[in-house]
């Protein structure tokens, strides 16, 4: 398997989703804009879309994936096929468990969440609602949460890479078509949630079917690999909800600040997930089962081989992204946002978040490379610890950052917090001698450097006076950036071809 060609199909889809996704985003803005309607949506989604990251692609990708993989490898289609029947049943009852649990308890998790919001009777209210539509969101993701494990495992990557296109189509559809049937109108947005998670299920078994491996309710907490699994994700849900937990810290200090606040840490995060869907996620797809049919093999210089061939990836991609990010936040903002109910200054409210967040750009997608090194060796203690570390400085960040640059300091927090994280993973792996650096890195990051340093010249020139981006009609706004973008893509990319750079030195094959 070409894991480039694999990278490249996976990014294509998560490329299509994001467009669509900021698509979304502008009907959002421009139908709600951001204010006291969109800060209880955005609380409301949070809390299914955390838990749907703590039970389903987070600490259960990462349990079930390698014992997946090593089932695949030595045991057979029978007991592969068993595995999953016994995963799939078991995930179903216990996410029935908690969507209930989660629906009758929604008004006190959401005071617990964004207390701030307490104080307006009207506002919680309005969110208590919006959560307990959107709550069974996490049964449908997290079914297709292993639904993408086997795919992936079987190298079809293309189609769980692809069903986030339908959550965002669900979003545009239900807010420019369905929104005035419904009073308020941000609760066609709820029910959007719900029916994106429905669709993503339905498009995934079909696939599942025709490898032979759509699931059957077959109840059996005490098959070995069950519990394997189980003991695998106790450790990894706490790594998970690690950062999922200062997410929410940052929403309860968030719901202190002024109106809009949420919103415009909404907006900043979107644009950093661009970038980090788009080749986070899509690099630790595409590794995972790799490192763990080396593991399971035996294999640890190709184990360290696929290690640097993604960090060198990830470093040549998201250093200019993260540049790029700062340094065109009002212009990417305004052509994307600046319409109907968001205004100027949402712009350059969200503007300082987006800068804020870029910092950590590199260290967040870093860590999606690094932490499967640990993955698909079956240790996640290890990730664990450093994650809980870095919750620490988050919070330490938080208190120190947000009296002088409010809903920014948090975001910067959330970068910094990012950037440590990678740097702990990197010394763990180096020290317990699984990966080590292959030859040419000093050469590598100099010419890095040289393109990061043209392109920033290229887009600082060329952007001009951000004031004006703000008066700009659209379509000179759009024309401009897209000159901009591709200005800046040819000067980066040119430089490093120029230094020697060649795509076929990145070209890699997987197990």
């Amino acid at each position: 398997m070409n894991l480039l060609k694999a990278l490249v199909t996976v990014s294509g889809m998560t490329l299509l989703s994001r467009i669509l996704g900021f698509v979304r985003d502008f009907v959002i803005a421009r139908n709600f804009g951001a204010g006291v309607a969109t800060d209880a949506f955005f609380v409301a989604f949070r809390l299914p879309n955390l838990l749907r990251r703590l039970f389903a692609e987070g600490a259960f990708s990462q349990a079930f994936v390698p014992i997946l993989a090593e089932y695949k490898n030595r045991r057979g289609e029978n007991e592969t096929r068993r595995l999953v029947n016994h995963v799939a049943t078991l995930l179903f009852l216990a996410l029935t468990v908690v969507t209930v649990l989660g629906i009758v308890a929604t008004p006190f998790l959401i005071y617990v969440t964004a207390p701030g919001f307490a104080a307006d009777a009207d506002k919680f209210a309005l969110t208590v609602a919006l959560t307990r539509i959107t709550f069974p969101y996490i049964l449908f993701m997290s079914l297709v949460a292993l639904a993408a494990g086997v795919l992936n495992t079987w190298s079809r990557f293309a189609l769980p890479a692809f069903t986030p296109v339908l959550l965002n189509l669900s979003f545009i559809g239900m807010a420019l078509l369905a929104a005035p049937w419904f009073n308020p109108p941000v609760m066609a947005l709820a029910w959007a949630v719900l029916l994106g998670g429905i669709l993503q299920l339905a498009i995934q078994l079909p696939a599942l079917a025709r490898i032979g491996m759509l699931p059957r309710f077959s109840f059996d907490v005490r098959d070995p690999a069950v519990r394997r699994i189980l003991k695998l994700m106790a450790p990894a849900v706490l790594g998970v909800s690690v950062s999922q937990i200062s997410l929410v810290i940052n929403t309860i200090f968030a719901s202190f600040l002024p109106s809009g606040s949420v919103s415009w840490l909404y907006y900043a995060d979107r644009m950093m997930e661009f970038p980090a869907g788009l080749l986070g996620a899509a690099l630790g797809t595409i590794l995972l089962p790799s490192l763990s049919k080396f593991h399971a093999d035996a294999n640890t210089a190709e184990f360290s081989k696929l290690l640097d061939w993604g960090l060198r990836l990830t470093l040549m991609l998201t250093l200019p992204a993260a540049l790029s990010l700062a340094i065109l936040a009002v212009p990417l903002l305004a052509t994307l946002f600046l319409h109907g109910a968001f205004a100027a200054a949402d712009v350059l409210q969200t503007r300082s978040a987006l800068v804020a967040y870029s910092i950590g750009l590199s260290g967040l997608i870093l860590v999606k490379v690094l932490a499967p090194g640990f993955y698909a060796r079956q240790d996640i203690r290890t990730p664990v610890k450093i994650a809980l570390l870095t919750l620490a400085m988050t919070q330490l960040m938080n208190l120190a950052f947000i009296g002088w640059l409010k809903h920014a300091g948090l975001a910067l927090s959330i970068g910094l917090a990012s950037c440590l994280n990678a740097v702990l993973l990197y010394h763990g792996l180096r020290r317990i001698g699984i990966y080590a650096p292959q030859p040419g890195w000093g050469s590598f990051l100099s010419k890095i450097c040289l393109a990061l340093a043209v392109l920033a010249a290229t887009l600082w020139f060329g952007m001009g006076e951000e004031g004006a981006w703000l008066n700009m009609a659209t379509l000179p706004r759009v024309l401009r950036l897209s000159a901009l973008v591709t200005g800046g893509g040819l000067a980066y990319f040119g430089t490093l071809a120029l230094s020697g750079f060649r795509l076929a030195d990145f070209k890699k094959r997987g197990a």
